[in-house]
């Protein structure tokens, strides 16, 4: 009797891994192969090679860039250089990126390691910057106000608190005001391993105010990228491993409600939206398995969708350009202005298209 207790529980266990086993290679897409979709007139940015994990474009045509990012565990090209905030003009014939020098701050430069970025523009059009930082593996929001003369940003403020643990992206809402999600990964690595390989559903997004700090939606299977409507009514938060997109309606009180979600073949990143047709950019990890478990022998691909009339029935999802990481590997972001686009990566380079 023992041994038959004894065999049911090694079985059970056996099982059990099995399930968990299969499950995620499900929500990595461990065997999903890229199916090449090519777009004319596409060059890679020079001075771009350890990253370009987030973009946010101006009305104006001007492009900010996060690069050099360190994720625990994941790859880097730069593993001891600190991260940057570059700056390209699309409005130029042949763009090309230079660094933004980070004055007036206490900012430890040596340990910037920036991730997610978001815009603000106020009323007397100064020009905010937020952006989510890890020294040292933590959590930080930064907020800089942006000097265009002097092609520089001015550190106003560093942002600590306990609702943002482990912020992935953001989106401004106010100079000090935005919506972040957190995914877990910058915190304990024991709630980093049931995060990603059991999946429990611990993310969540939050609104931040200097005055009001809450959780406005959780349950999420890696929260990832997050983003708003041109006329500020939704929010789009992306559940990377759940290959989801989630609609929320916007409140007056920044309390969100579900409306939708949209199921996707592929590992949702961050969400950029067009401000002229409100279409969603979204970068995206094809195979996610690659990108966690990096072979410079089998790479990881890159994949952007476009996503027409989402608030409607039937939205309109276009496969705009994938390829097998021959050229960009991991692909996170995609952001549009004026008929050019904008690739960036997780840990490697960025692409530039006119289309």
């Amino acid at each position: 009797m023992e041994k038959l207790t004894v065999l049911t529980l090694v079985g059970l266990a056996l099982a059990i891994f099995i399930s968990h086993r299969s499950s995620n290679q499900t929500r990595f897409n461990a065997f999903r192969e890229v199916t090449a979709v090519e777009l004319p007139n596409c060059n890679l940015v020079k001075g771009i090679e350890a990253g370009s994990e987030d973009i946010d474009i101006l009305p104006n045509g001007l492009a900010f860039f996060s690069t050099g990012l360190k994720y625990p565990g994941l790859k880097s090209f730069e593993p001891d250089k600190p991260g940057k905030i570059l700056l390209m003009d699309l409005n130029e014939e042949n763009p090309q990126v230079l660094e933004l020098k980070i004055t007036g701050s206490k900012l430890d430069l040596p340990s910037f390691n920036p991730h997610g970025i978001s815009t603000f523009t106020a009323e007397d059009n100064v020009v905010y910057l937020l952006v989510v930082n890890h020294p040292d593996f933590k959590t930080t929001v930064e907020v800089f106000k942006f000097q265009e003369e002097e092609k520089s940003l001015l550190h106003l403020k560093t942002i600590r608190h306990k609702l943002l643990p482990s912020v992935n992206d953001i989106i401004a809402v106010g100079p000090e005001h935005f919506y972040a999600t957190n995914d877990l990964y910058f915190v304990d690595p024991y709630l980093r391993s049931w995060e990603l390989y059991l999946g429990v559903g611990w993310s969540n997004a939050v609104y931040y105010s200097p005055d009001e700090v809450r959780v406005v939606a959780e349950g999420f299977d890696f929260g990832n990228g997050i983003s708003i409507s041109p006329d500020g009514k939704y929010v789009y938060i992306a559940e990377l491993l759940a290959h989801k997109i989630h609609v929320y309606e916007k409140h007056t009180n920044w309390t969100l409600t579900p409306l939708k979600s949209l199921d996707l073949d592929t590992l949702v990143d961050n969400i950029s939206v067009d401000p002229v047709t409100g279409d969603l950019w979204v970068g995206c990890h094809p195979n996610g398995w690659k990108i966690f478990y990096y072979d410079p022998e089998n790479l990881p691909g890159s994949e952007v969708l476009r996503i027409q009339n989402i608030l409607t029935e039937e939205p309109k999802v276009t496969v705009v350009y994938a390829e097998n990481g021959t050229v960009l590997q991991g692909s996170t972001v995609a952001s549009v202005y004026k008929g050019k686009l904008l690739i960036g990566t997780v840990f490697h380079k960025a692409l530039y298209c006119e289309f």
